[in-house]
């Protein structure tokens, strides 16, 4: 797989028209001018081994307001003074495709076609649209900050004044630990299918986990259905379903069910029923069945003795340690973490995993101790572009935020 820079157009590597605070295309292709030092920057990132792949929006075509012909005579002129792979453009206009930016369709397709490998690629754009489609695409973000008069971007990105001061960014950043060279395996914790399909585009997204909750909170009502479709399009890498009886005899028959509709299904079952009724005899039953369980809402090394004994003779599990709700009692889960990796080397074909986490550096305890798995919801997830970022500019973009809000809110003194 390679790496990519994924570019927007207007502002970025041409000049944008800019009316009453906000930017447009220009009228045709004599009136579009090339960013000064746009071709070195991009040449740079090209020696780099970088794909360069522009992603544009180009509604005005279907408004009416602009011809194709005009558009595509622009990229042929831009395709002469740049060193760019391919032109991707979404000629329609409102939200209803997936190719319109902030959506991440476009970036998405073009990564396949192209073999790039969204955890080392990067996004430069102008607006908030261009931010946040590289956001759930997965790659790192930078915002060229012309200061129009309208939404601004959020969540993580650098922000930079032109494609130079980019393209010198993310040289820098790709010199950068990688979470690829992480030893933990990522897996993603939700239930909304979209956000799945996204984080499913992520290569070090490793496998998922769902439960009834994080279902019922995504306003799923028939569980069989919802797990089925997931199973469609996610067919290669682990996917956890929780059982959702109190009594263990129908917690059997529901993980004997869920166990058939898939080879990468791992079947969760709580430590206990809601009666602290122990479920480690149901656990070896089904573990030796060939069942592969992940043992859930484990948070003592006792409860993890009794699940090691109990599938180190089975099928391939997971053995799940809420660290994070561990750590809101107070205590510091790390060293019965790592305790628990100690203990679980007993059991070969278990993998220990870091549930519940807090914070982005629960990523990098687990990883340190030597857990196999940590799960991550989407809120971590979109932090892992701020690893490895100079704290001396993070401290100015926090700056930049206070100055920012507080403008916008119009206070005075």
């Amino acid at each position: 797989m390679t790496r990519a820079v994924f570019l927007d157009r207007d502002g970025v590597l041409n000049h944008a028209v800019v009316r009453d605070g906000k930017p447009h295309p220009p009228a045709d292709a004599a009136a579009m001018t090339i960013v000064a030092g746009a071709a070195e920057a991009l040449l740079r990132l090209r020696r780099r081994d970088f794909r360069l792949i522009v992603v544009t929006n180009q509604p005005d075509v279907a408004r009416g307001t602009q011809s194709r012909e005009a558009v595509e005579a622009m990229h042929a002129k831009l395709r002469a003074a740049l060193p760019v792979d391919e032109v991707v453009v979404c000629w329609h206009d409102g939200d209803a495709c997936d190719c319109r930016k902030p959506k991440p369709g476009a970036l998405l397709d073009a990564a396949r076609r192209h073999g790039v490998d969204l955890s080392q690629s990067f996004l430069v754009g102008d607006r908030w649209r261009d931010i946040e489609a590289g956001q759930r695409a997965g790659v790192r973000c930078l915002f060229i900050d012309h200061g129009y008069d309208e939404r601004q971007p959020e969540g993580a990105f650098v922000r930079v004044d032109s494609i130079v001061r980019a393209a010198e960014e993310i040289l820098r950043m790709s010199e950068r630990p990688s979470v690829e060279a992480l030893k933990v395996k990522i897996f993603a914790d939700g239930a909304d299918r979209a956000g799945m399909l996204e984080m499913y585009a992520r290569p070090y997204i490793k496998g998922f986990t769902t439960n009834p909750t994080l279902m019922h909170k995504a306003g799923l009502t028939d569980y069989r259905a919802f797990a089925h479709s997931i199973l469609e399009v996610i067919p290669d890498r682990p996917i956890s379903f929780e059982v959702f009886s109190d009594e263990i005899p129908e917690m059997e028959r529901q993980a004997r069910e869920i166990a058939r509709w898939g080879d990468n299904v791992y079947v969760k079952v709580p430590i206990t029923n809601t009666r602290r009724e122990s479920t480690v005899d149901l656990v070896r039953r089904l573990s030796h069945d060939g069942v592969k369980v992940n043992v859930t809402a484990m948070m003592t090394l006792e409860q993890v003795r009794d699940i090691c004994a109990a599938v180190k003779e089975g099928a391939p599990s997971n053995v799940s340690v809420f660290a994070g709700r561990i750590a809101d009692t107070g205590r510091d889960p790390v060293p019965l973490m790592a305790e628990a990796v100690r203990i679980l080397a007993e059991a070969p074909r278990a993998e220990l995993i870091w549930a519940s986490p807090r914070e982005l550096l629960n990523i990098f305890q687990a990883d340190d101790i030597g857990c196999h798995i940590i799960t991550v919801t989407n809120d971590i997830l979109k932090k892992l572009e701020l690893v490895g970022k100079d704290l001396g500019d993070y401290s100015l973009d926090t700056v930049r935020m206070f100055f920012n809000d507080g403008r916008k809110a119009g206070f005075s003194l």
